[in-house]
């Protein structure tokens, strides 16, 4: 089932420049699995090295954040858009 993958600016050089791929899963961490392995210059910036989500980055399937979801068990479906955003720190300055 392929989803749609929206990559930000700073990882579209991890991916030829392209700022949407398709990847084939069944969940959110298959199809970040396989997106790491195709492009292992992503390794690290999206799934962090034990395996969870990577702490600076915002991943969300059709606009609902999987951190609230099932993480990298959510189910993704043919057609659904997965969007990867850098998180954003922030405070009074």
């Amino acid at each position: 089932m392929p989803v749609s993958i929206r990559l930000p600016t700073v990882l579209r050089p991890h991916v030829a420049g392209q700022a949407t791929v398709s990847i084939d899963g069944a969940t959110i961490g298959e199809v970040l699995s396989t997106l790491v392995q195709q492009n292992p210059g992503l390794s690290g910036q999206v799934i962090a090295e034990d395996g969870t989500l990577n702490k600076f980055v915002n991943i969300y399937i059709n606009d609902d954040d999987v951190r609230y979801l099932q993480q990298l068990d959510t189910p993704v479906t043919d057609g659904d858009e997965v969007s990867i955003l850098p998180a954003v720190a922030g405070g009074a300055g």
